[in-house]
């Protein structure tokens, strides 16, 4: 904060509040608060209602609850005193913060991703092992996946997404983040919105799910396909394959992250599908499914040992199918490491 000239920061909703203090704010109208000073003072607002949910952190910070009565943008600016270049969390509810400048008219704020994000990019070893057991939980997924265990031909997207989120409640996660089930031509739209389609012979499948255990996220894709694969899928998978084993390759200390994404580009454009791979080769995960670093063009930031991120190239033929590839890696000293080991083939079932 003294760094970057900042007065304050103030988190509410969003994973820098749990980051800092291990208290997930409800994404309710009451504003929830956490006021950090230069000075490491920190005082936690919080609904009196909720208080009883936060975990005392004696010379952490301080807990002031507020009453339904009570004007907790006053209590927050009057925290701030006379300071007003504040950083606000990007997930902070507009609402707090235009009730906050309505406050202080003179209120300067900037991004705490500028601040908060330069602590959460590099993941300790505690952090690397949350994540590792949250692959390894999804990871068991997608095997079953693979080996026919969890039913594909007949059943709708929805009844698979269904399926996959149960299981990932099943093997320890407390909450799912997303289960992408795109079968045939809906593959090629990445995000798509598992619906009512039914799985048929001759489908490729492409599955995408994670969520958060023990605070930390897991996300991977695996692609199945329903009988004998087309000869042309089958070729493009090889390609995809190749590519994102050049880009986990690519992924080492010192590298810079468009690097990473140039890595996984090169090996599908030169086979043919450039204009097919439509999106960033990765994303940072941690407390969020996607947060810093981002594998992508233009972004020179420097791998360093910690760094954790998704490689998961794609190929997406509009209107006929889409495939895409993904692990979770972490830069160490000694190589990228995968956290995702599950097989990497196209699987035939």
């Amino acid at each position: 904060m003294a760094e970057r000239g900042v007065e304050a920061l103030l988190v509410s909703v969003g994973r820098d509040l749990p980051y800092l203090a291990g208290y997930e704010a409800m994404p309710l109208e009451r504003v929830t608060m956490l006021v950090v000073l230069p000075d490491g003072e920190a005082t936690l607002v919080v609904p009196a209602l909720e208080a009883a949910r936060v975990t005392p952190m004696p010379g952490a910070f301080t807990i002031v609850p507020w009453g339904e009565t009570d004007d907790p943008i006053a209590v927050i600016a009057g925290l701030l005193e006379d300071r007003r270049a504040v950083a606000v969390g990007d997930q902070m509810w507009a609402r707090f913060l235009v009730e906050m400048l309505a406050r202080v008219p003179d209120l300067r704020p900037v991004r705490a991703v500028d601040v908060v994000g330069e602590l959460r990019i590099l993941k300790d070893e505690a952090e690397v092992g949350a994540l590792a057991a949250a692959a390894s939980a999804v990871d068991g997924i997608a095997t079953d996946l693979q080996a026919g265990r969890i039913p594909l031909l007949g059943r709708t997207e929805a009844e698979v997404s269904a399926d996959l989120s149960r299981r990932i409640l099943e093997a320890g996660h407390e909450r799912v983040n997303f289960a992408i089930v795109a079968s045939g031509e809906n593959a090629a739209s990445p995000h798509h919105h598992p619906g009512p389609r039914v799985i048929g012979r001759g489908d490729l499948v492409l599955c995408d799910f994670g969520g958060t255990m023990n605070g930390y996220c897991s996300d991977i894709t695996r692609c199945v396909s329903i009988g004998t694969p087309d000869p042309e899928v089958a070729e493009a998978w090889e390609v995809l394959r190749a590519a994102q084993q050049a880009s986990v390759e690519s992924a080492t200390v010192g590298t810079a992250c468009q690097e990473v994404d140039r890595a996984a580009r090169r090996v599908i454009t030169e086979a043919g599908y450039g204009e097919f791979f439509i999106h960033r080769t990765g994303h940072g995960i941690g407390m969020e499914e996607h947060e810093d670093p981002y594998m992508v063009e233009g972004n020179d930031l420097p791998l360093s040992a910690g760094h954790a991120f998704s490689v998961e190239p794609g190929i997406y033929v509009p209107g006929r199918w889409g495939m895409r590839l993904e692990d979770i890696v972490v830069a160490t000293d000694s190589g990228p490491r995968r956290l995702n080991t599950a097989d990497h083939g196209l699987a035939v079932i």
